[in-house]
């Protein structure tokens, strides 16, 4: 076959109908360029949404659960084995919710490989007191440098200064809802009272806001040492230990290799917020569903032309195959034609869809429940360009399949005969 000569012949095809071909090649532009903004635009989505709740989520938390002891004092005397002993109304053990031997678990975590980083947390349940009223709330005390540096806490803190909390004793983050109920500034004194009756002024530093409004109506942060006072403990007093490791999907085996290790209970960030991860594939797969569609569509546009032009140009394939050319030299000229086509219009589509998702970037979305968000999100992903190149190829190519495969069994003497 004389590559040159098919190629002209297929480039003559293109040009003598260019309507159609154009018609064609903007279907297939289209298609590529909405099947990029779109999954562009729900690919940062996703990631939006899910850095809600992952960004601040450790990937194992080492905590001590209040449960009812598996084995009750009564079971374990054996004064008559054939009886059978009914209890009710069973309270939890009597224990303390701080982890045992809390710095001795976070230096054999340091040393650990798989870990990227720890941060110890004691949480703490306060009532804020606004005059006579008591506000339901939650400290959360905190290593500043360390729950920035592997949960992004500085990003968060809309308002004031964060280091503030280590360098300013008894110093308070309110969460913005909290804030807001209680009429606070940055300055102001608040005072807190723990559980147990215990109570404490503390300065207020600067508000927090997460985007997640039950979450920050009660929540609070402050160091570890002052939540430390506030409970009356020790410094070696811990509730939890919030551990990110190198690799996310490991966490739910290394919790559980933790949890027998440390003689602790651990949760594991997928077990802890499996909804989210479920949203997130559903989104993905609705984007992919429609962008493909959109591509089939194209496809079928490509494949009506081709069709139209073999009824057009059946005399002209006649005498093609009547002057030498096979039936695999005909097939391979509408086979030119219909990846000229896609090729050209899913380029144009690929820059397209690059450029719309540069505009969607620059649209400001501004919400008070999202302070770090100023426009909508995009996600510039090279694979979103790489399946949309390559479904515009393949689609291209099976829209001119059949009608190649169509021209290359024409019989030229029936044709001519008929003629």
């Amino acid at each position: 076959m004389n590559f040159k000569l098919t190629y002209d012949i297929a480039l003559s095809l293109l040009t003598a109908r260019w309507k159609q071909t154009l018609v064609a090649a903007v279907g297939v532009m289209f298609s590529i360029t909405m099947f990029i903004a779109l999954l562009s635009f729900m690919g940062g989505l996703n990631h939006l949404l899910d850095s809600l709740i992952v960004n601040r989520t450790p990937h194992i938390r080492l905590y001590n659960q209040l449960q009812q002891a598996k084995k009750q004092p009564l079971e374990l005397y054996n004064a008559n084995k054939k009886s059978h002993n009914f209890i009710s109304s069973i309270k939890p053990k009597d224990e303390n919710e701080g982890l045992r031997n809390a710095n001795k678990i976070v230096a054999t975590l340091k040393k650990d490989p798989r870990v990227e980083g720890i941060a110890p947390k004691l949480i703490a349940q306060v009532f804020y007191n606004v005059g006579r009223t008591d506000v339901n709330g939650l400290i959360n005390g905190i290593d500043i440098e360390e729950e920035s540096r592997l949960f992004f806490f500085k990003d968060y803190v809309v308002d004031g200064n964060p280091d503030a909390l280590k360098t300013t004793p008894n110093s308070i983050i309110l969460g913005k809802g909290a804030a807001e109920k209680m009429l606070t500034s940055i300055g102001d004194v608040i005072q807190v009272t723990s559980a147990a009756g215990q109570q404490m002024q503390l300065k207020v530093v600067g508000f927090y806001q997460s985007g997640l409004k039950e979450v920050d109506d009660v929540q609070s942060f402050t160091s570890v040492i002052t939540t430390q006072k506030l409970l009356g403990k020790p410094n070696t007093y811990i509730t939890d230990i919030q551990i990110k490791l190198k690799d996310l999907l490991s966490a739910p085996r290394l919790a559980k290799e933790y949890s027998s290790l440390f003689d602790v209970d651990a949760i594991d960030i997928q077990s802890a917020n499996s909804q989210f991860d479920t949203g997130s594939n559903i989104r993905t797969t609705i984007s992919y569903s429609v962008g493909i569609t959109l591509l089939v569509v194209a496809g079928f546009g490509i494949y009506n032309i081709l069709n139209m032009m073999i009824y057009e140009k059946i005399d002209s394939i006649a005498i093609l195959k009547a002057t030498g050319f096979s039936g695999n030299d005909v097939r391979n000229i509408f086979n030119i034609i219909a990846l000229s086509i896609g090729i050209a219009g899913g380029f144009a589509g690929l820059l397209a869809g690059l450029g719309l998702s540069g505009i969607i970037d620059q649209i400001p979305f501004q919400t008070s429940a999202l302070p770090t968000v100023t426009t909508y999100p995009v996600e510039y992903n090279p694979r979103f360009y790489i399946i949309g190149a390559l479904f515009s190829v393949l689609t291209t190519y099976m829209a001119g399949y059949l009608p190649s495969r169509k021209a290359s069994k024409i019989d030229p003497v029936i044709i001519i005969r008929g003629k």
